[in-house]
């Protein structure tokens, strides 16, 4: 393979990763806590879409716990959003590590 080959090929993989980088933004991943109390739905792009809280959790009371489900719930769809990343990237680049883009 000479360098123009790798050149091109190259060139072929930016585009098919920012092809991804713009698909993925599109997705979405769930998570939540509390056996379901606190919802939370992130996409590629690791930004929150929503975030559902039942009632019952809704109390003066338990200000403490409402904070410590919600905090679980974007940290854990955060870390899916990461890894529906990290999955679909490893697609195209072969399991190559390729700085920036992970």
């Amino acid at each position: 393979m000479d360098l123009r080959d790798m050149l091109k090929q190259a060139q072929g993989m930016q585009a098919r990763l920012a092809k991804l980088q713009e698909e993925l933004a599109e997705r979405t991943v769930e998570a939540s806590s509390g056996g379901g109390m606190v919802t939370v739905v992130a996409n590629g792009r690791q930004e929150i879409l929503s975030v559902r809280i039942e009632k019952e959790v809704v109390s003066p009371g338990e200000v403490d716990l409402l904070q410590d489900l919600v905090r679980a719930a974007v940290n854990e769809a955060l870390a899916r959003s990461r890894e529906m990343m990290a999955a679909e990237m490893a697609k195209i680049t072969g399991g190559i590590n390729l700085p920036g883009l992970s």
